[in-house]
Formats: structure tokens, sequence, C-alpha cells
């Protein structure tokens, strides 16, 4: 299937699940649902993108591709999913966003649709690209690439797994109630989640290097590691703990993003 026309009906498969998403929302009147959904819109973009080709093969990079996004996003929906369950309460950057709105020409419906739901749609198949890219290719066999970009995804995957589960644990336990995680895969980098999620798009890029028009796709591992590094994930994520017990000397010691030993 032509490339541009692949993107397109994905791209109407993401809109379509997240337009479906924010009506839920606007009846729940909690429209931060849109974060527990955000990992099905990949599910989404990868799974039709796979299904739309007339020669599926079960052994074959596109199977590999399209179900290690199924796994990773499955893992991150019900990650956020348990999280939010937990809370009657919206999350505070969409009482932010409701307040912001309210003063803008259509107001808060209007605006939280257009600028979060359709834009997260969009962003999620530009994140995805390597994954359109990948399925849009003849079928492929495993090779040396897709070896090696499995690799890089299972060490994204441990990173940010293992990572979450380590946190949840840890807020779990009244007596670290207020105390910093420090201490499992959060010893060697402040932020071994996104350190993963990051890694695992830059190995699905990896696999996407065996099939044409790779350069396209990396456009997909770029843009999921600003949008980390420098908008919505690290920074935010830090900005919170300023003023911490502990924080700056956790921050002297520790390591960013990419792990690495505790500075002594």
């Amino acid at each position: 299937m032509e490339i541009l026309k692949l993107f397109g009906l994905t791209a109407v498969a993401s809109i379509t699940l997240l337009t479906v998403t924010f009506v839920v929302a606007r009846i729940r009147n909690r429209y931060d649902l849109v974060d527990v959904i955000w990992g099905f819109a990949f599910i989404v973009i990868a799974i039709t993108s796979y299904l739309l080709r007339t020669d599926i093969q079960i052994f074959s990079i596109q199977t590999l591709t399209t179900g290690l996004v199924v796994i990773w996003g499955l893992r991150l929906a019900i990650h956020i999913f348990t999280r939010w369950s937990r809370s009657a309460d919206e999350d505070r950057r969409y009482a932010d966003m409701r307040r912001e709105y309210a003063g803008l020409p259509g107001g808060v419906t209007v605006n939280m649709f257009a600028r979060v739901y359709v834009v997260q749609a969009l962003l999620a198949l530009v994140v995805s690209s390597s994954v359109v890219i990948i399925n849009s290719a003849t079928i492929t066999d495993f090779g040396v690439l897709a070896g090696l970009g499995l690799g890089v995804w299972v060490i994204g995957f441990y990173f940010e797994a293992v990572g979450d589960a380590q946190l949840r644990k840890h807020l779990a336990t009244p007596s670290k109630k207020g105390q910093l995680m420090m201490s499992g895969l959060w010893k060697f980098t402040r932020h071994p989640n996104y350190f993963g999620e990051m890694t695992q798009w830059w190995g699905i890029f990896i696999i996407a290097l065996s099939v044409p028009f790779w350069w396209v796709s990396i456009i997909g591992p770029i843009v999921i590691t600003v949008l980390l590094l420098f908008i919505s994930g690290v920074p935010l994520t830090e900005k919170h703990f300023e003023g911490r017990p502990c924080w700056e000397e956790y921050k002297r010691r520790t390591s960013k993003v990419f792990p690495l030993p505790p500075r002594t």
C-alpha cells in the first residue's frame, strides 16, 4: 500500500479513537482520560497499518514490530489506568488547561478537543512513523537489524516496566511516604521510565533500517526523545521535585536520564 495512503488511514484511526475518548471524557468530566488511552492510540496505529496489508505473514519484521507496540501500549495503558482509577480528581495539568481555555474562543470543550485530543492523536502517529514505514514495506524476514533493534527494545522495556514497578512499590510503602525514590534503577538514572520509553522507540527505528524509506521514520524517535527530554517528561517531573528534601543531593549524585554509576 502507498505510504501516504497508509499514513492517512492510520491518522483517521487514531483521531477516531481519541474522538470517542473525548466524548467519554466529556461525559465523565475528566479530560485526563486521554492519558489512559494514549498507549491504545499506538496500538490502533500499529494494528491498522498491519491489517491493511494483503500479504500478512506471521514470521516477519512486520509482525514483530506490531507485536512490540502492542506489548508496550498495553503495559503503559494498564499502568496509567491503575494510577488514574485511584483518584476521583482530575490531574492538575488538565485543571490548569481548563482555566486557560475558558477564556479562549470556543471555550474549554473546543480547545480541549483540538489542542489536546487531536494533537495527541497526530503526535502518536508521528512517533509511530517507524511502525507505519515497516508495515508499508514488502514482507521482510528477520535479519541482523531486526535482532539488534529487538535487543535495544528489550533493554528499553526493562527500564520502563521495572522502573515503574519499583516506583509504584515505593509509593505504596507507608514508611517511605514523602521520600524520594533513589534505589533500584532509580539509583542509576533519575528517570529510568523515560529512558526506557525513548530506547524502545529507537529500537523500533533500528528495525526500520532494513526497509525502504527508513529515513522517514527517524522523525518518530527524535520527536519522543525531544518531548520527554525537553518538554513534557523530564522538565515537568524535575520541576515537581524542586525543593524536596535530598533532591539537590540526588541530582548531584545521579545521572539525569542515561543510566550511569552514581557519582561519589
